[in-house]
């Protein structure tokens, strides 16, 4: 029989409401990677009961990742996808399959609208929070892959009286404020291909962190213990590349706790030990970035991971984060993987030099370094000696292109 015995229940009782349609129940649908490695569905649903996922024609179960509550009033439910998988539909919508080999990966981080006590972005104004028009965009791009490099959710503040930037806009952690933040703006790309979640600090535990779990988390949700400060890094194998995804949320920038040195060490152990073969680690704060404080200081680099990273191995050949909200691309000297920032994805934008050659993080100079400010996208497409690395503004038009080859970028004006 093609449809489980438990799907149909689920079924029938989703029928059973006349006034939810089986398309209008569905919240949410997407496709990610999780700590395993493995392939996962999850969708966000108002139904009793989870329903199957029809796998190239067969319907499988889907279970419970977290039940409904008074914060998140709809039941996440997830399925392993199996190697291979060419059609994936819930509900009768369909879900993006994966590549075992991506030719084209968008990358973006910080996409979320600030409202955050006096700092007030105008979340009405497509133009100051270009988000959704970011993902239409990319999604165009028929990308195979997508790495979000963290930050989501931030609208932290309930929108002052009478501001109309935000007014009418949620805040907090909860369903309203995600779907309002990340799960509308960002549907198209959602549809389009699978993603890599990589955790931001605004998704520390005393800030989104319990929603992120819930919703995006790599590992298994616990109603009990709804955030851990820490994810272990794990490894994603895409044919010969892997991508090592790594959680700095906790990690500050200026100074360096104490109980997080032994932390952080030893994720940089497990780091040499999955890069067995040509890899990029993925993380939201850059180990040496460079941005411009509002006093005007130039700061550069994370004291926290700083303190505790041992010599990369030989294996990692790219840098990929966000936190910081521009385009950066570095080359530093020694022999070190060059560094791609790419935090554009709608929050505030940040300043920093335009030229940043010269300028040392960690006693670490840069040999060459450039920064684009404005919002956008960064498409990755494979090469036969590397990758094309192409910068798209907002309003779609190709603003920078960079070869990513033998642990160096080369960037160029289109």
């Amino acid at each position: 029989m093609r449809r489980s015995f438990c799907g149909l229940i689920a079924l029938l009782g989703l029928l059973s409401m006349p006034a939810i349609a089986a398309a209008e129940a569905t919240a949410a649908r997407w496709v990610q990677y999780a700590a395993d490695g493995k392939l996962e569905a999850r969708i966000a649903v108002a139904v009793p009961a989870c329903p199957p996922i029809t796998i190239d024609g067969y319907d499988r179960p889907m279970h419970e990742r977290a039940a409904a509550d008074d914060d998140f009033p709809l039941r996440i439910c997830s399925a392993q996808i199996p190697e291979g998988a060419h059609r994936l539909a819930v509900l009768g919508e369909t879900l993006p399959t994966a590549k075992a080999v991506p030719m084209r990966i968008a990358v973006f981080g910080d996409s979320g609208c600030r409202v955050l006590e006096r700092r007030i972005q105008n979340c009405r104004d497509p133009a100051a929070w270009p988000f959704a028009r970011i993902a239409a965009l990319a999604a165009a791009k028929h990308p195979d892959l997508v790495i979000h490099l963290g930050d989501y959710l931030y609208r932290e503040s309930p929108c002052p009286p009478d501001d109309s930037r935000c007014a009418g806009s949620p805040s907090g952690d909860n369903w309203p404020s995600w779907k309002a933040d990340f799960f509308d703006p960002a549907a198209p790309l959602l549809h389009a291909a699978p993603w890599v979640i990589v955790r931001g600090n605004h998704e520390e535990c005393a800030r989104a962190g319990p929603g992120w779990s819930r919703l995006l988390g790599p590992a298994p949700f616990d109603a009990e213990s709804p955030c851990t400060a820490n994810e272990r890094p794990y490894a994603l194998g895409l044919g010969s590349l892997s991508l090592i995804v790594f959680d700095d949320a906790n990690a500050p920038d200026r100074e360096v706790p104490k109980d997080l040195v032994p932390v952080y060490r030893a994720d940089f152990t497990a780091v040499a030990e999955l890069a067995r073969g040509p890899s990029w680690l993925v993380m939201h704060r850059p180990l040496r970035g460079f941005m411009r404080l509002q006093s005007g200081e130039i700061v550069g680099g994370n004291a926290t991971m700083l303190a505790t990273a041992s010599a990369l191995p030989l294996g990692i050949e790219l840098l990929l984060s966000g936190h910081i909200h521009a385009f950066e691309a570095l080359n530093y000297e020694g022999d070190l993987p060059p560094q791609l920032i790419v935090g554009t994805g709608g929050d505030m934008q940040s300043t920093a030099p335009t030229d940043l050659a010269g300028r040392a993080a960690g006693g670490v100079k840069v040999k060459s370094g450039s920064i684009l400010p404005g919002f956008g996208f960064l498409l990755l497409t494979r090469e036969r000696t590397g990758w094309l690395a192409e910068v798209f503004g907002a309003s779609g038009a190709r603003v920078r292109a960079c070869r990513v080859a033998a642990r160096q970028i080369i960037c160029r004006k289109p």
